[in-house]
């Protein structure tokens, strides 16, 4: 890799995978990072002046969201995240660019999958969770795109699936876009700051008395499996990244009223979704391949998280 272009690369996935990428050996003036104010991707000529004389794309950019986002946006969430990946695959070919890394996601995987934890295979065995299904498909569209132009121009596209991802930076303050974690996260802190006796939290943790759960990554984990596989990896099939560490959505809750020192009681929005019951991945795939293990426990990355976002409102609220 001697010229990289890494779009979101100033987002909340990008910044932790620029700073791999300079630890890996890239400097960091061979490091593109195309600004959405200035750079719209989902314009065709925009995407093939972006890519000109890059050696590898790494493509991150994506207009996603939690569970709210998706209800709320799920035709531009569906066209934003196609037409991207259209745009940035076809014109990396015609640029000559020599690998194209493709972010996808678990929602892409059917909402009954055949097994549990999901395997890669299984990724085409059902239709996904209505909830996220379109940025899921759009997602999965991405996939097949790069396998055909693998085949029909030997354009080197890998596809990897991250599971749900948490860490420094990510949406705490747009709270319409927050995963769960850091919607958790910012909804304690300041319920415990603000002494308020009760914290409202969405969906009851339960799927027909079955606590849901979830496989969460820390942020620099993830970087670091992306990066290890643009450098290792050239296969066609796509590759899970994950920790291999599930946890029921109400034990989650838990640990991070215990990290925050929230003591009130925890009151469940039975009119909010709860989400698919189970997602986790098998990640076998990632350590045999590429050698990727995830190195952070959820407890020490929720703690690394909860003290950057204190540490963020302190410096935020003194100016």
């Amino acid at each position: 890799m001697k010229k990289v272009l890494v779009t979101g690369g100033s987002g909340f996935l990008g910044i932790a995978v620029v700073s791999k990428l300079i630890d890996h050996g890239i400097r960091r003036q061979d490091i593109t990072i195309p600004r959405s104010l200035q750079y719209d991707l989902r314009k065709k000529e925009v995407c093939a002046e972006v890519v000109e004389g890059c050696d590898t794309v790494i493509h991150l950019a994506a207009n996603a969201g939690g569970i709210g986002w998706n209800q709320a946006h799920p035709a531009a969430l569906f066209y934003d995240n196609v037409i991207m990946g259209i745009n940035l695959i076809d014109e990396a070919c015609k640029a000559g660019v020599k690998k194209f890394i493709s972010i996808g996601t678990v929602c892409s995987y059917p909402a009954e999958p055949p097994h549990i934890p999901f395997r890669e295979e299984d990724l085409w065995d059902g239709y996904p969770a209505l909830v996220t299904a379109p940025y899921g498909i759009a997602k999965k569209a991405l996939f097949a795109m790069g396998r055909a132009y693998r085949e029909e121009y030997g354009f080197n596209v890998i596809h990897l699936i991250p599971v749900n991802l948490y860490g420094p930076h990510d949406h705490f303050f747009a709270i319409e876009k927050s995963h769960v974690v850091p919607a958790l996260i910012k909804k304690i802190v300041e319920a415990r700051n603000a002494n308020d006796p009760e914290v409202v939290v969405w969906g009851s943790g339960l799927h027909e008395g079955v606590p849901v759960s979830r496989e969460f990554l820390y942020i620099d984990d993830a970087a670091e499996a992306i990066v290890l596989a643009a450098e290792r990896y050239d296969g066609v099939e796509p590759i899970n990244i994950g920790s291999g560490q599930e946890v029921p959505i109400n034990d989650l809750v838990t640990m991070i009223c215990e990290i925050t020192s929230y003591r009130g009681k925890v009151v469940r929005d039975l009119t909010k979704p709860s989400g698919q019951p189970r997602r986790c991945l098998d990640v076998s795939k990632a350590y045999d391949l590429f050698g990727f293990c995830a190195k952070t426990s959820l407890e020490e990355g929720l703690r690394k998280t909860i003290a950057w976002f204190e540490n963020y409102r302190s410096i935020k609220g003194r100016e």
